[in-house]
């Protein structure tokens, strides 16, 4: 059957990436979208669009019956689930074939049999995958420590545990099972033992109906946060011939085991001494496909379309790689803050294009991040012809890009790609245990003091006739498209009759909250100076630029401002301040002891016990909020009396809301029984 119309059950950057694929093979397209996503992106670009009432994705995105509907409605013939929601779900994939339309993905009982981590490994064990040996949890030792703990279904992190001490086994044990539960309806646990220093690395393939089966290459996947990915590469560095040979001969056996067809991929872990093990099977499209599509240069979207329209692949043998590929993945994000997502405007958006690179995003400068979904905002992926060559130009590529709005990941990403063991391939998924305090430290070689200069003298240039400030703001939070550009130069000959005695501008540095004051004087030429800064010089000044002579070295700042919030964006990386008032407000002073919502988010659950009056522990987790996919915990600041709770399950909150008070009682002793999940992803 020939595909005409498809619609894609999903969101974001995949519906935009699948469109793409669509608009050059002539198919027309259809979004879904909830309320929350009515002028997102993915919107904009489909040719048709149909509206899932609401805004949680259990009210939308997650529901089956509704996309079908919508297919229907629109008058699509397939339906591509993306990756996410219902990617791997085989009813829906079901449900899609029963309602008479084409399903772009594997064959249900393909979905069916990956479904499970337990029982996909047992049909592993029969096609001659190698495996990590089963630990019963009843009979555990210390010999069997550490362990990992995983939910039977779904994925993401969730329900997952490392234990490293027997007696922690019971509790961890039940925290998962109640964990998986509440993601994925199903509590069921395993136990395997936990690879210290283990490598993701994982098997792209793609079968079709003909009994062609591709493994396309290597990728690994090992820097993740929160078992989440953050940075993939292809191939995977460092593998000899023999283990790359063993890991594609056993993705071809997982896939031939199931019938599977399309696009799947098989993750293993690969231990320190290079012995593989079979992790999961994701029947669907991977997030870091983009390294392999680039890496063989295929696009992987269209080759779906392809088997799920009956045809071949296009040979029997994959086509040669080339080259080495990375991706990066920008999130909306505070790594330095237990990774915290951020909600907010996303103001500006752009990234430098060239050869090699490619973008594929859900948002525009101009959209808004929201609570409800990922705070995944692109991905950035960098191809050439060495490793060492496509990671430079990666992180020169994130350096040189313009992102104004919420807090994200973007330095983190840079200094991951400079860090020296990633420059070695020394990789394994405890990288960020073990260097995310160095990488999110301040940086050296940074220099705020001189970009809040070059803010402040933006700042005089514009003078005090600007149309700026809250009206730029009004603006950019207005919706898609309409931020206010920047004002034209103030003339210098306005300055003449200013006096010239010293002006002072301070600022807090975002997101660390470190504070600067800079110092300037406009003179009679009209045209700002430093002051009380030795060694510097204005070279030229405008509202949007200024040039400064930095102890004999040029240096450019680009500037844009939005009402107290200034960007900064310098060679050596960019800078966001916020202006601060002279005196300070005393409306902004909170009483000792609130805990302020961190972010938009709902209140999920409360510690057992938890009300008013009780007493509570330094440390202990009280609330936990859900926002972006994400759970988080608020913990008591000190130990003390819980004075007030204004917290309760179901509430929607805003960032900064107060959700309780604790009073400091050193004395306090009897503290609330609690459980103590981690976070999860």
């Amino acid at each position: 059957m020939t595909i005409t119309t498809l619609l894609v059950a999903n969101r974001g950057e995949i519906a935009c990436r699948i469109f793409r694929t669509c608009r050059d093979l002539g198919i027309t397209t259809v979004a879904v979208y909830s309320d929350a996503d009515a002028d997102a992106l993915h919107v904009r670009e489909a040719d048709l669009a149909v509206r899932l009432p609401g805004a949680a994705p259990a009210d939308t995105y997650l529901r089956g019956d509704l996309v079908v509907a919508a297919a229907r409605a629109a008058g699509a013939d397939a339906v591509h689930p993306g990756y996410g929601f219902l990617s791997e779900n085989a009813a829906f994939a079901a449900a899609v074939q029963d309602a008479g339309l084409v399903w772009v993905g594997p064959p249900v009982k393909a979905i069916e049999l990956m479904a499970s981590k337990t029982r996909a490994k047992e049909l592993m064990a029969g096609a001659g995958v190698p495996l990590l040996a089963p630990v019963d949890p009843a009979t555990a030792s210390e010999d069997d420590l550490p362990l990992l703990l995983k939910a039977a279904a779904g994925g993401g992190g969730r329900g997952m545990r490392i234990v490293r001490e027997l007696d922690a086994l019971p509790g961890e044990l039940l925290a998962a099972a109640a964990e998986a539960a509440s993601a994925f309806g199903d509590g069921e646990v395993f136990a395997e033992p936990y690879v210290e220093r283990g490598r993701h690395v994982e098997v792209q393939v793609m079968a079709d109906a003909h009994d062609t089966v591709w493994a396309l290459g290597t990728r690994d996947c090992s820097l993740q946060r929160r078992h989440q990915k953050v940075i993939e590469e292809a191939p995977a560095p460092g593998l000899d011939e023999a283990l790359r040979t063993r890991l594609h001969e056993a993705a071809v056996a997982a896939a031939r085991a199931v019938g599977y067809r399309g696009a799947g991929t098989v993750e293993f872990l690969v231990s320190a001494e290079g012995r593989p093990y079979f992790l999961e099977m994701n029947t669907r499209l991977q997030v870091e496909h983009p390294v392999t599509e680039a890496v063989f240069g295929l696009d992987l979207v269209a080759l779906q379309l392809r088997v799920a329209e009956g045809e071949p692949l296009p040979s029997p043998e994959p086509p040669q790689p080339s080259g080495h590929a990375v991706e990066a993945r920008l999130y909306a994000e505070d790594p330095a803050r237990d990774w915290q997502p951020q909600t907010g405007a996303l103001l500006t958006l752009e990234v430098p294009e060239g050869p090699g690179l490619r973008l594929d995003t859900g948002y525009t400068g101009g959209d808004t991040i929201g609570v409800h979904y990922d705070p995944m905002i692109a991905k950035l992926i960098a191809h050439a012809p060495t490793r060492t060559e496509a990671v430079r130009l990666l992180a020169r590529a994130l350096e040189r890009a313009r992102i104004h709005g919420p807090v994200t990941n973007r330095d983190l990403l840079v200094r991951s790609l400079h860090h020296p063991d990633f420059a070695a391939a020394r990789l394994d998924t405890g990288f960020y245990d073990r260097h995310l305090a160095d990488l999110t430290a301040p940086a050296a070689g940074r220099d705020p003091v001189t970009a809040a200069l070059a803010a402040t003298l933006a700042e005089a240039v514009r003078g005090p006739e600007a149309v700026r400030g809250a009206e730029a703001v009004r603006g950019a939070e207005g919706g898609r498209g309409t931020a206010v550009a920047a004002p034209a130069p103030a003339r210098f000959g306005a300055w003449r009759n200013v006096p010239s005695g010293p002006q002072r501008k301070r600022y807090r540095s975002e997101p660390d909250g470190t504070e600067h004051e800079v110092a300037y004087r406009t003179p009679r030429t009209g045209v700002p100076e430093p002051h009380e800064t030795p060694g510097t010089r204005v070279l030229a000044a405008t509202p949007n630029h200024v040039t400064l002579e930095v102890d004999g070295v040029t240096r450019h700042f680009a500037v844009t401002a939005y009402a107290d919030r200034v960007h900064v964006d310098a060679t050596d990386g960019s800078y966001t301040f916020t202006a601060l008032p002279r005196f300070t407000d005393p409306a902004t002073h909170t009483a000792p002891g609130s805990l302020l919502a961190p972010m938009p988010g709902t209140v999920v659950r409360l510690a057992e016990g938890l009300a008013a009056g009780i007493t509570v522990e330094a440390g202990q987790p009280l609330i936990w909020l859900e926002a972006m996919k994400m759970e988080h915990r608020i913990l008591a600041p000190a130990s003390g009396t819980l004075t007030a709770l204004h917290a309760a399950p179901g509430h929607q909150v805003e960032v900064g809301a107060l959700l309780a008070v604790v009073q400091e009682d050193p004395a306090a002793t009897t503290p609330v029984p609690h459980p103590v999940p981690e976070e999860t992803a």
